[in-house]
């Protein structure tokens, strides 16, 4: 049998219990993915509105995200709570935002400035063009980090394995530890497809959700650029 059989036979073996580790692995990416995408959202915005300190502050936010490993913040928060599931989460939050903050900052403050003015002529209050004006023209940066955030959580998440918190990474810990090549398969390959689905659908969802006139402008606007 070829090793991607084996890894199939592994996957559905019911000690393994290879869906319901995808099911545990794709809850676990969710929940850190809102809580990540929301608090990028807002920490951006918040950014934005700042003004000349914004910048280093979302830098500074930016570069500790690279900078803590996810695994020793995980481990730190298992031990002050003995709870699998939350350092997991907490760990994979603290990988997500840093992409989702940095592309809001970045798409809000290169907005039109005269479209902006426009709205605030128009007699449209602060929060009205914000959420109105402002955002919608800078969703393709909010999902260029969307995009950057959730496949370096579902990627990552294999980690939590290491702490008990269920997810595809017990499998591949199983696998190490029992050396067993088929089961490291039958999780290392899911999580790449999890990975490959993520970005897929919230490259359509972009695309689905961004006005044609912005989507027409920016594709002329990279045409431009390769030609200069």
């Amino acid at each position: 049998m070829s090793l991607l059989g084996d890894a199939w036979t592994a996957f559905n073996e019911p000690l393994i219990g290879g869906w319901s580790r995808v099911g545990q692995h794709v809850q676990m990416s969710l929940i850190a993915l809102a809580v990540a995408g929301t608090l990028g959202l807002l920490l951006g915005i918040a950014c934005w509105r700042l003004g000349p300190v914004a910048a280093v502050i979302a830098i500074g936010i930016g570069n500790l995200g690279r900078t803590l490993p996810t695994f020793a913040v995980m481990a730190l928060v298992l031990a002050l709570t003995k709870v699998s599931l939350l350092p997991a989460v907490v760990g994979l939050v603290i990988l997500g935002v840093p992409p989702v903050l940095l592309n809001v900052y970045t798409g809000l403050r290169t907005n039109d400035a005269n479209v902006t003015q426009a709205a605030r002529g128009m007699g449209l209050t602060s929060t009205q063009t914000l959420t109105r004006v402002e955002l919608p023209l800078a969703l393709p940066f909010i999902f260029t980090g969307l995009k950057s955030a959730a496949v370096q959580i579902v990627a990552t998440a294999a980690l939590a394995g290491a702490i008990g918190a269920g997810g595809l990474g017990n499998m591949i810990q199983a696998g190490l530890s029992t050396d067993r090549n088929d089961l490291i398969l039958a999780g290392t390959i899911p999580v790449i497809g999890l990975s490959i689905l993520v970005e897929a659908g919230l490259s359509l969802l972009a695309r689905l959700t961004t006005p044609t006139g912005l989507r027409i402008q920016r594709r002329a606007s990279t045409i431009q650029g390769r030609m200069a």
